[in-house]
């Protein structure tokens, strides 16, 4: 007898190996991912204007890196004793405009390097629902407390995901023809927008992915990961206090079905003695003077010098 249904998940035509350079952008499972990309020691940049969560503001920003549009004094505002920008996350706010200034625009031509050399753009949608700022009829990335009469909570329609999407890939190619795109939705539940709200959230999402992948299949992939949390992971012992983020073994688990199926199974070894060596960094001896740690110690140097060997860019 069978318990539990396990998604079949096809295996990306273009895998990522060590050569790869990868841009991890969208929600906070985007981040997750992000985190065990830098654990195994990939060349990866994650959320470099922090969580986004919806389609158009990550559309937004990447238009605005690729043609080089400079963020000045009419994008940033002063709220709450600090400088904020609605298009990028809360994280980045500034007490001084000046340094927030430029802290953006640096921001925005290492997003633009970054990009055009990445050979895999990872984004991961969180949500449809979007707050739209009533003075400037924009679409915000983060309300950053400001008072919910400035905004109107509306939902993206299918088409308009579908269409950003197709821009986002668009733009991207016009500097970068040679991209692959890996697109997922994240597991985590809005639940804050209701339990039925948050369904047809993600239903708008996964419909638009799909409608784009139909003409995009040649660069373009879907890792089903809130499929995996809904259908092999159906059990609240797999989400953190909250009741709505995946925990940690629900995050290793969907990382080892990502890592199956999106990274080339030739670097698998190489993936084995990284982590052999972030287990070793971690290792607390009872006596760090013993004979025994400093052979330990010796031999963990040598591993890493072997590795730095292969791959010169890796730093432990």
């Amino acid at each position: 007898m069978h318990f539990r249904t396990q998604i079949p998940i096809s295996k990306c035509d273009l895998p990522m190996d060590y050569n790869s350079q990868i841009m991890s952008l969208g929600s906070c499972f985007a981040e997750n991912i992000g985190k065990k990309f830098n654990y195994f020691k990939f060349q990866n940049e994650v959320n470099p204007f922090g969580i986004i969560f919806n389609p158009i503001s990550i559309e937004k920003l990447i238009e605005r890196a690729i043609n080089k549009i400079e963020f000045s004094e009419k994008d940033i505002f002063f709220h709450n004793e600090r400088w904020h920008c609605f298009e990028v996350h809360s994280d980045l706010s500034n007490s001084n405009a000046t340094i927030f200034l430029q802290n953006l625009n640096q921001i925005l031509e290492s997003t633009y390097c970054q990009i055009i050399k990445s050979t895999h753009i990872i984004i991961t949608y969180g949500t449809s629902w979007v707050y739209r700022n009533i003075a400037s009829n924009e679409i915000v990335a983060n309300c950053h407390k400001v008072p919910q009469n400035q905004f109107v909570k509306e939902i993206l329609s299918v088409e308009a995901i579908e269409q950003s999407i197709q821009n986002t890939i668009d733009v991207i190619k016009s500097v970068n023809p040679n991209c692959a795109f890996i697109f997922t939705i994240s597991p985590v539940r809005h639940i804050k927008d209701g339990f039925v709200e948050n369904q047809q959230s993600k239903a708008h999402l996964i419909a638009a992915i799909h409608e784009t992948h139909n003409t995009q299949r040649s660069t373009h992939n879907y890792f089903p990961s809130y499929e995996i949390m809904m259908d092999e992971l159906r059990d609240y012992r797999f989400y953190a206090d909250d009741m709505l983020h995946p925990n940690q073994v629900a995050i290793d688990y969907i990382w080892e079905r990502f890592s199956q199926t999106q990274i080339s199974e030739a670097i698998y070894p190489i993936m084995e003695e990284v982590d052999s060596i972030q287990k070793g960094l971690t290792h607390r001896p009872f006596n760090t003077d013993s004979e025994s740690h400093q052979k330990f110690i010796k031999n963990l140097k040598h591993k890493i010098s072997q590795l730095q060997e292969k791959l010169p860019f890796i730093t432990f």
